[in-house]
């Protein structure tokens, strides 16, 4: 990954696999800056989005947002594509319940 160590992470744009669009959906959430992620769930913020924005986003949405707050958790940068398969389960997981 290319991206900055969290020290040199000021803006949502510099956190891995963030953009400007995913910057902007993040702002719509109420989160400014990369420690507000601190303690988010990426599921309750991709539910947000959806109910936000009226529609289901796409699922890798919520890859990003799990590989942001997981970066701002530990430092450690990850492509968004290697939570695929923790979301996967975790969804079929409350599909259970």
């Amino acid at each position: 990954m290319q991206k900055k160590g969290f020290k040199n992470v000021k803006m949502l744009e510099d956190l891995p696999n963030v953009g400007k669009s995913t910057a902007g959906d993040l702002r719509r959430l109420g989160i400014y800056e990369p420690d507000d992620l601190r303690g988010k769930d990426a599921f309750i913020l991709y539910d947000s989005l959806c109910s936000l924005t009226g529609k289901k986003q796409d699922p890798c949405v919520l890859d990003v947002f799990m590989s942001a707050i997981t970066f701002v958790n530990d430092g450690k940068p990850e492509p968004w594509w290697s939570f695929t398969k923790e979301r996967k389960r975790i969804l079929a997981q409350r599909e259970k319940l």
